[in-house]
């Protein structure tokens, strides 16, 4: 399963990092966010615990995140939930005025049912797919109303 969502927003790339890589935050500044627990840190990387709404169906999952401000770059491997093992990365690009943030999530799913269609509509479609969507939306209004 591999989604891929983006959006541009009016504001400098190190701000934007700054907000993504911030994830205890997120609830914060994304109303479908519950909470971000940060289990562990050591520098640049940390184990977090998420959780999120799609609609009204609730799903949590946990990921140690790397952020780089260098490149930059926030990215994640989560480690439970249904998407164990998916990698996502968070990526800034220049483009004149605005920056487009794209989030790749990838995923091969352990169950090989779940490789195809059911995992591609319900898991990627269905809820990382409105996630992200509205993760970057409600990104774009901050990021917008803080620059």
């Amino acid at each position: 399963m591999r989604m891929r969502n983006e959006i541009a927003i009016a504001a400098p790339a190190a701000a934007i990092y700054k907000l993504a890589s911030a994830t205890e935050r997120w609830p914060q500044i994304l109303p479908h966010y519950r909470y971000v627990r940060i289990l562990e840190q050591n520098g640049n990387e940390r184990l977090v615990e998420m959780a999120a709404r799609r609609g009204f169906i609730p799903v949590r999952w946990r990921a140690r995140q790397r952020n780089d401000p260098e490149t930059p770059l926030v990215h994640f491997t989560h480690t439970a939930g249904w998407t164990r093992g998916m990698e996502v990365a968070w990526r800034f690009g220049a483009n004149g005025q605005l920056t487009v943030v794209t989030i790749e999530h990838d995923l091969d799913f352990a169950a090989p049912l779940l490789n195809g269609w059911i995992g591609d509509a319900v898991i990627g479609r269905f809820f990382i797919d409105r996630i992200a969507s509205q993760t970057l939306r409600c990104m774009k209004e901050q990021a917008e109303r803080w620059a």
